[in-house]
């Protein structure tokens, strides 16, 4: 999952990317409005975690845009206002949930990856393939009733791989939905990532590599 995570206070920003990071999901920081609309524009995100308060370019104008471009970006959106009247406004510009400050780290994730499960065609929170299970809420993974010890690259790697349901997932696209934007390694650290989560996955190899095209989890659902 990508994140594009919006907000000016930059020791917050950087408490709440460091988290989620930590739970296997690529996060983006902007300070402002404006950045995050750049962003917007240059990539794709699943869930678009928004300050209401920005300075210059208001929360609220960055949510409309994103609804007037008809972007399959969900927003969560976070304010310091915790009126009814603030909730109501807040949804109504299109956002699709709401979170006052302060707020637990634990429910902002559950919130995160509830509306990322939306962010895209409706997937199962459970995913299985070829022995595997990979369970998204509780970020585990067991093979044939193995439990495995995933990085949280290796988790994002393998999710991803599963949520195209045998389909071929390119380099390219794995780095786009697993690598924050200024990691300098990205193109090698899709090879050595893959490397390691064979070993840990085991005999027989499930994650095929297909020439000039990508790679996919293989056997039957």
């Amino acid at each position: 999952m990508r994140v594009l995570l919006v907000e000016d206070e930059a020791f917050l920003a950087e408490m709440i990317a460091e988290g989620l990071r930590r739970d296997a999901i690529a996060v983006d920081v902007a300070p402002d409005g404006l950045t995050a609309l750049r962003k917007l524009g240059l990539g794709e995100y699943d869930v678009l975690v928004l300050d209401r308060d920005l300075p210059g370019l208001h929360g609220d104008d960055v949510c409309r845009k994103v609804v007037e471009q008809r972007l399959l970006t969900r927003i969560l959106m976070l304010t310091a206002s915790g009126t009814v009247r603030d909730r109501v406004d807040g949804l109504g510009l299109g956002a699709d949930d709401y979170l006052t400050k302060p707020f637990a780290y634990d429910e902002l994730l559950a919130r995160i990856l509830a509306l990322g499960r939306r962010a895209r065609p409706a997937l199962p929170p459970v995913l299985e393939r070829a022995g595997l299970v990979l369970d998204t809420a509780r970020r585990q993974v067991s093979r044939d009733g193995r439990y495995l010890a995933l990085s949280r690259k290796e988790f994002a790697v393998l999710e991803t791989l599963m949520r195209a349901d045998g389909a071929v997932v390119s380099g390219d696209d794995l780095i786009e939905q697993v690598w924050e934007e200024d990691t300098s390694y990205r193109t090698n650290a899709v090879r050595v990532t893959l490397s390691k989560l064979r070993a840990k996955l085991g005999e027989p190899q499930v994650i095929e590599t297909v020439p000039g095209a990508g790679y996919r989890v293989g056997g039957a659902a």
